[in-house]
C-alpha cells in the first residue's frame, strides 16, 4: 500500500523541482523530505531520484509515480472537500495569501468576521504578489488567494482554478500638494507625461500594468523611484520626487504634502479571489470568500 505523505513529498518534489523546495512547501527540514523519499523508494522498490549536479531529478520512476500522486492527491483533495460540505461546517485550516494592499486592507475584517462566526477554523496567511499567489494555489501551499488584475491588463489564470471577484478597486493620481495641476477637479494620464513616475519595483505586475498603460496613450513613463509600499510611494510624493498611481484599497492615511486626483477614466483593478476546483465545495473556503467580499465592501465605501 502506498503512504500518502510519501506520495505528498514526492509531488512537493516534483512540483517545486528540488529537495528545498519541497521542504519549505511541505514546511519540514530538507532531512525529513529525504527520508520521505527513501522510505518510498524501498517501498516500491525502484529509484525515484538522481543526483544532478548538485541537485536531484527525478527518474523515470519518480515521474511516472509524481504524475500518479498528483492524481491521487487531487481525488483526495475532493473526499476531503466532499466530506466538509457533507459536514457543513468550517472548522480546519485555512491557508490565505494575498497582495500587501489587500492583506493590509481585507485581512483584519475577514479574520476577524471569521474568528467570531467560526471558532473552529485556524486561518495562516501570508502576503505574496498575484502570480506567486496563483503559483501557490497551483502548488498546493495555498488554499485561497487574493490576486488582482487592471482593467485593461489580465493576469494569467492557469486551468483547474475558480474564481470569485471580490471588489473593483478605484485609482487615483497623487501629486505634490505645490504641483502645477494640483487643484484640478480630475486628471487624464497623458497629461502627466513629462512627470517623474514613482512606482512599483521592475518586473512587478503593477509596474507592467502603469508602463503598458502610459505607453497605449502614447506616453514614455520616465520612472524616476521604485517602491513597493504605497506608503513609501505617497512618502516621496510628498517630497517633490515625482507622481504616482495608487489604489484605494489599503492606501491608509495620505501624508500631508500631496493631493490625491481622481482620474478622469475611470482606472480600477478588478481583486478576487482564487482557488482549486478540486476544492470548491469546502465551506471554510466559501465563508472566507464571503468574509473577504464583506470585508471589501466596507473599505471602498
Amino acid at each position: 500500500m502506498l503512504n500518502l505523505e510519501r506520495l505528498r513529498t514526492l509531488d512537493a518534489l516534483a512540483r517545486h523541482g528540488s529537495v528545498s523546495g519541497a521542504a519549505a512547501g511541505l514546511h519540514v527540514t530538507t532531512s525529513a523530505v529525504s527520508q520521505q523519499l527513501t522510505k518510498l523508494e524501498r517501498e516500491i522498490g525502484q529509484q525515484l531520484i538522481a543526483k544532478n549536479g548538485r541537485g536531484v531529478r527525478l527518474t523515470d520512476a519518480g515521474v511516472l509515480l509524481a504524475e500518479h500522486a498528483a492524481r491521487i492527491l487531487s481525488q483526495v483533495e475532493f473526499a476531503q472537500s466532499d466530506l466538509e460540505a457533507h459536514r457543513g461546517q468550517v472548522v480546519g485550516e485555512l491557508r490565505i495569501g494575498a497582495f500587501p494592499t489587500a492583506a493590509r486592507g481585507l485581512f483584519p475584517a475577514a479574520f476577524t468576521a471569521l474568528r467570531t462566526a467560526h471558532p473552529g477554523l485556524a486561518l495562516r496567511s501570508q502576503e505574496l504578489e498575484p502570480a506567486d499567489g496563483v503559483r501557490a494555489v497551483v502548488r498546493g501551499d495555498l488554499d485561497v488567494a487574493v490576486v488582482l488584475d487592471w482593467y485593461n491588463k489580465p493576469l494569467p489564470m492557469p486551468e483547474g482554478l475558480a474564481k470569485a471577484s471580490l471588489l473593483d478597486d478605484r485609482a487615483d493620481v497623487v501629486l505634490p500638494a505645490g504641483h502645477r495641476l494640483a487643484d484640478r477637479a480630475e486628471l487624464a494620464l497623458e497629461e502627466l507625461a513629462d512627470e517623474d513616475w514613482i512606482c512599483w519595483p521592475e518586473g512587478a505586475f503593477c509596474q507592467d500594468w502603469l508602463v503598458y498603460t502610459l505607453r497605449s496613450k502614447s506616453v514614455e513613463p520616465r520612472i524616476a523611484h521604485q517602491a513597493e509600499e504605497h506608503a513609501t510611494q505617497l512618502a516621496m510624493v510628498g517630497a517633490g520626487l515625482g507622481v504616482c498611481v495608487t489604489p484605494r484599497l489599503g492606501r491608509g492615511q495620505v501624508p500631508s504634502g500631496v493631493r490625491v486626483v481622481p482620474l478622469r477614466q475611470k482606472i480600477a483593478r478588478h481583486v478576487y479571489a482564487v482557488w482549486r476546483t478540486d476544492a470548491d465545495r469546502r465551506p471554510s473556503i466559501r465563508a472566507a470568500v464571503d468574509a473577504l467580499r464583506v470585508a471589501g465592501e466596507s473599505a471602498t465605501a
